[in-house]
């Protein structure tokens, strides 16, 4: 046994359990944490604006501090950036980390000393947790890749500033680094087919043991490694043995990046963000991922359908129901308050707390009032596709609003592996699921307000010619699985099977 691997199994036996103990007390750990954030955050001029000396509750909490979207926090965002101190959290954050998604183009998250061990330690536990319930260690002596964004950083106002994976490149512990590819020079190249390229070609004779990545970027590479070697992955990396991802749903990527991989191995789900570390995946026996209640973040859900309510009702951890649609809110050491993710969860247990990621808040289609969501066409599709034996690359959906004759009806942009034999019959079956899924869109069907959904094939690598086309290839980003217009239809028209 390799020295590395020989000294992770004490430290993961530990962290293990310490994760399993530290689970029993996740109610009381959240209500120490949210005194805490008051007590710190009073001083600051966000909590001299919204009273925090005179909140002692989280009733009070919820009447002092509203929930914020990231438009609604820029303005204190602003005066950091400015060089401000003691904005929305003590002193002046160490990073802010840059991310995209918002009307206003670039978002700037900060990180503070306080909380810049929630990013850290997180993502080390969650490999060493795996380490502690299955005994494989081995991974630690072999080379390891995170499909990352640059870990160049610019300042302002004299604060470190880049893409989240990028800061987090700085903080890899010494004794991994002789383990970690691809080279810092590598990484920093912005252009991601040229940096996918440069990629393969470092890890191409490696001894690679663990992969991670967002899904449809891993599977990028992997078809790039499988073209250079005519060999499947698991032919290529004899001793790859544990797959990292997250940033989108896994199931739709699974049954494709296996095949690619040619075997079954394990993997570890994330739910990681620009504005804090939210949960893992624990253990490979049980659903869901432990959400990280002891890490400087104190959570709050909102019932899905009151998020845009004007009172809505904002919960506690202990007041959750399994199978319940949560919009996410967040309150962290990093100065974060009352702060609106934009992703909603459903819990699948109480006891440890665990969670699925089941889409986004804007991420919906409700043209006609249905309010579909990303979790129940990911469902509808993969159900469809399992029951026909069809493979799909990547989809997205939008609205068809006809404005003269015929009916409205959702679109589907599909890339296709492995075509239907009859792409009627896969409509038909994508569209039965749905409905059984939906009942608002089912009652659209069956009262022949909407037409059944029809199937828009995407060219081979469409969906990757679009992305680069608007200049978000690669890193972090990924194709929102429904609009609620069509901005993203109109530009997929140009990439799809003539």
């Amino acid at each position: 046994m390799n020295l590395k691997s020989l000294l992770a199994r004490p430290f993961a036996n530990y962290i293990y359990k310490q994760t399993q103990k530290s689970a029993l007390t996740a109610l009381e750990d959240q209500d120490s944490i949210l005194k805490s954030q008051i007590k710190i955050g009073k001083s600051t001029e966000f909590g001299k604006a919204h009273k925090l000396e005179a909140v002692n509750t989280h009733q009070e909490f919820t009447a002092a501090v509203p929930i914020r979207d990231y438009e609604q926090m820029k303005p204190y965002i602003e005066l950091i950036k400015e060089g401000k101190h003691n904005v929305l959290w003590k002193g002046k954050p160490i990073y802010l980390a840059k991310t995209s998604g918002t009307t206003s183009g670039v978002k700037y998250i900060p990180i503070t000393k306080e909380s810049i061990p929630n990013h850290i330690n997180t993502a080390r536990n969650a490999l060493l947790c795996y380490m502690g319930e299955t005994g494989n260690t081995a991974f630690a002596n072999g080379k390891m890749i995170f499909l990352s964004g640059s870990p160049e950083l610019e300042r302002i106002a004299g604060i470190p500033t880049g893409r989240l994976s990028g800061i987090v490149n700085h903080h890899i512990p010494s004794y991994l680094r002789s383990n970690q590819l691809p080279s810092y020079e590598t990484n920093c190249i912005e252009d991601w087919e040229t940096k996918l390229d440069r990629i393969v070609a470092e890890t191409f004779n490696q001894n690679m043991t663990l992969i991670s990545g967002i899904p449809p970027w891993m599977q990028m590479y992997f078809d790039r490694l499988i073209e250079k070697g005519d060999k499947k992955i698991a032919d290529l990396f004899p001793n790859f043995s544990i797959m990292v991802q997250g940033g989108v749903n896994f199931e739709p990527y699974k049954a494709k990046l296996f095949e690619s991989i040619g075997k079954k191995i394990d993997s570890i789900e994330l739910f990681p963000a620009s504005e804090g570390f939210f949960a893992f995946q624990d253990s490979q026996n049980a659903e869901g991922l432990l959400l990280n209640t002891n890490s400087g973040i104190f959570y709050e859900f909102v019932p899905a359908d009151q998020i845009f309510s004007e009172n809505p009702t904002r919960l506690t951890l202990r007041d959750v129901k399994i199978g319940e649609n949560y919009a996410l809110i967040i309150n962290s050491n990093a100065g974060l308050w009352g702060y609106n993710l934009g992703d909603t969860v459903k819990f699948v247990s109480l006891n440890p707390y665990r969670l699925v990621v089941s889409g986004r808040i804007k991420h919906f289609i409700s043209a006609f009032g249905e309010h579909v969501i990303g979790e129940e066409v990911e469902a509808a599709l993969l159900k469809a596709a399992n029951e026909l034996g069809v493979s799909v690359t990547e989809f997205t959906v939008a609205p068809m609003i006809q404005q003269g004759e015929g009916k409205s009806y959702h679109e589907w942009f599909i890339e296709f592996e492995k075509f239907p034999d009859s792409m009627y019959e896969f409509a038909e079956k994508i569209d039965q699921n749905l409905r059984l899924k939906n009942v608002y869109y089912d009652d659209l069907i069956t009262g022949n307000i909407l037409e059944k959904l029809k199937v828009s094939p995407v060219k081979r690598n469409g969906f990757r010619d679009y992305m680069k086309s608007i200049g978000k290839l690669g890193g972090q980003n990924k194709v929102p699985r429904l609009s609620n217009d069509r901005i993203i239809a109109n530009e997929l028209s140009q990439f799809l099977e003539r």
